[in-house]
Formats: C-alpha cells, structure tokens, sequence
C-alpha cells in the first residue's frame, strides 16, 4: 500500500487504494502460500478464491472509476488537509487500509499455514459453497447496477431492481459472506478459530465504516427518493420487500 501511495501522488488520485485493495489479498495469499508448510489442497483453495474474488473486484472498480478522477471521499479529505495531504493520506488512507487488509486477511494466513488438517473436510466444503454464494451475490449486484446506470434514462433514478429490490447492498452482503465462507474454511485448521476477527472486521466495516453507513448517508442527501426505498428494502441482509402502506 506504501507502493501504491507513491503511485498517487502524481496522479493526485488516491481512489488507487480502492482499485489495489482486492490485489492486496491476492499477494498476501500467494506469498503465504508459497512460505508455508500448510495442507496443499487447502492453500490451492485459499489462494484460488481470493484470486478470483480480488482480481475481479479490482477490474470492476478500475472500470466503473475510469475517466472520472479522484473519488469524492477522497477529494473532501484533499480540500480539508490541503497542501499536506500528500503526507496525511499515507496515514489516513494507505497505510489505515494496509493495516486493515492484514487483518481481514488472517483467513487467508491461518487457514494456510498449518499442516493439520491433511484432507478436505465438511468445513471446505461448507466454506467454499458459501463463498460461492458471496461471490455471486457480488457480481451480479455489481453488474446489474453497472447497467443501470449505463441507461440514460436512469439518471438520477434509485437502482431497485433485481438482487437490489431485496437488499441496498446486496453486493455488500455478498463481500461479508465470501469472507465468512474463507473463515470456515481456515476453521478446519488448528487454531483457525482466531480467524474469526477476519469476518468480523469485513463485516463491522461494511455496515458501519466505509459501506452501508457512509454510502446511504452521501446517496440520501443527493436523492430525496432514496428514503421511500430504504423504508421498504432490507439494508443488508437480502429479504422481500415490505409493501407500501
């Protein structure tokens, strides 16, 4: 992430964080991987969701940010701390995200180093169908909203269709059960019950620091409308929609 802070700077663009963000993942997997004694089948499996989850992330934010500069979040923090944010947003972004990325990581790392259990379990099973499920929930809510938003005629208009009639984040609840599923899977490891801090941190983040709350708050001060939906639509987990009175 210090890397990646040196590529922003002049790029003035510190949204680069969100684009590295699943690759940080990705690295920490491969090179655990490659530095650990762990079960092989394990590792290969470990490594090979997070690839496919990281790589994806990374390729939909990249394409959904083009052309469009600096995040908004970001720009605000820039405007705050002026001249010195080329400094702050090590500490605030960068490294804050580094720090983070260790921690929700800890699936990837315990459920790898060890050589016990030497056989696929219930618990990969379990772990990999529900990761499945995350991933899915994740990739279609992102691409629908990809395509609703490419209509013009969308403009200015609530995405409720599809995954997102039945949750505002489905996409967001499809994150935290990916990760809840790697956490399952680090569990058929010795000691990989300490892994539970990585599902429990994705998912305080994602409904109380950087997801839920802080995108309906920037989306119901934009858009008036938005409160008819979240009246009706479940916040996170996915569920039918209440009718209107």
């Amino acid at each position: 992430m210090a890397g990646v802070w040196l590529l922003s700077l002049p790029t003035r663009n510190a949204s680069l964080a969100d684009i590295f963000w699943g690759p940080g993942f990705v690295l920490i997997a491969w090179l655990t991987f490659a530095l650990t004694p762990g079960y092989p089948g394990r590792k290969l499996l470990l490594s090979l969701l997070t690839t496919l989850w990281g790589l994806r992330l990374a390729v939909h934010i990249a394409w959904r940010n083009r052309g469009k500069g600096e995040d908004r979040r970001y720009q605000a923090w820039r405007a705050k701390w002026g001249a010195s944010f080329w400094w702050v947003s090590l500490f605030t972004v960068f490294l804050t995200q580094a720090v983070l990325l260790w921690l929700v990581s800890l699936s990837l790392q315990l459920g790898q180093i060890s050589a016990l259990t030497a056989r696929r379990t219930t618990l990969d099973f379990l772990g990999a169908g529900l990761w499945a499920v995350g991933f899915a929930f994740e990739a279609v809510a992102d691409w629908q909203l990809a395509r609703f938003k490419a209509d013009p005629a969308n403009r200015g208009r609530v995405m409720n269709r599809g995954l997102w009639a039945y949750s505002r984040h489905p996409n967001y609840f499809g994150e935290a059960l990916m990760w809840w599923g790697l956490f399952l899977i680090a569990l058929a490891t010795p000691g990989g019950g300490w892994a539970l801090i990585s599902p429990l941190v994705i998912t305080f983040l994602l409904l109380k620091v950087s997801g839920v709350v802080l995108l309906e708050k920037d989306i119901g001060e934009r858009r008036p409308e938005y409160r008819e939906y979240q009246e009706i639509t479940s916040a996170f987990i996915p569920w039918f929609p209440k009718r209107r009175p």
